[in-house]
């Protein structure tokens, strides 16, 4: 089942939303995994939108080269010039330069990486990453996405927003859960009562049966989106006592740091 997509309210009547541009930027969103190759028919598909309107939008995608076209296949793939919209992105944050060493400091300390990550509707992006010195470590890398709802970044995330929002949050995720929902429920309302007793959130083996991780979230004082700290690793290496006793109150610390010289 597709998930529905999270709108502004009333956007029909909005006299200043544009609707061609949200929906070449859905299109644009439909391109999930690196690398991948999608024809009009696919677009169509994810997205929602009527063929006609997806030949158009790939038309124009194509005619200003943020789409290349493959004549044989007749599928499009994401194309160079949408990397600089991620890349002028990353470099108008100054969060990931200003958080980078003390990340790598305890990437160092723990040997488990540590990773910065802001939500992207249903999951979670990577902004910033730094490598542990443990030979078994995660590879996932800037740019990277994962889930929201089983994973400790997401769900420290989750935690961080005021009731109304987080409220809408939770309630997008129960609806692409679906029957699933019973299963997810509980941990997103564990981590927020962990975040607002303990001050972090955590995944064991929820996400991945064999990873485990903590998070913590930071809240910009500037308006800018919130994002969560995290450091995961193998559930045989990061057990739960090791996270509870040293690792937690290490990230922890870590934000804390972050928020005296943040902006």
């Amino acid at each position: 089942m597709r998930p529905r997509k999270e709108r502004p309210e009333n956007e029909e009547q909005d006299r200043d939303f544009v609707v061609a541009l949200a929906r070449g930027l859905e299109l644009l969103r439909a391109f999930r995994r690196e690398g991948e190759a999608l024809g009009n028919r696919d677009l169509a598909e994810r997205t929602g939108l009527s063929k006609s309107t997806v030949s158009r939008l790939t038309y124009t995608l194509h005619r200003l080269d943020y789409l290349s076209y493959n004549p044989d296949t007749a599928r499009y793939q994401l194309a160079p010039p949408v990397l600089s919209l991620g890349f002028s992105c990353l470099a108008g944050m100054p969060l990931r330069q200003i958080s980078k060493p003390y990340m790598q400091e305890m990437a160092d300390s723990t040997g488990m990486p540590v990773a910065m990550a802001s939500r992207d509707r249903l999951s979670m992006v990577y902004l910033e990453r730094c490598k542990g010195t443990n030979a078994v470590t995660l590879a996932i890398e800037v740019g990277a996405h994962i889930k929201l709802a089983t994973t400790a970044v997401g769900r420290a995330c989750i935690a961080a927003h005021g009731d109304e929002e987080r409220a809408r949050i939770i309630e997008a995720i129960r609806e692409h859960e679906g029957d699933n929902w019973p299963n997810v429920q509980p941990g997103i309302e564990s981590a927020i009562e962990d975040y607002q007793s303990r001050g972090y959130c955590t995944s064991f083996t929820e996400w991945k049966r064999d990873v485990n991780a903590v998070a913590v979230p930071f809240v910009p004082r500037d308006g800018s989106p919130i994002v969560a700290f995290n450091c995961g690793g193998p559930s045989g290496t990061l057990t739960r006592e090791w996270i509870e006793s040293d690792v937690a109150p290490r990230l922890i610390d870590l934000v804390r740091r972050v928020a005296a010289v943040a902006p």
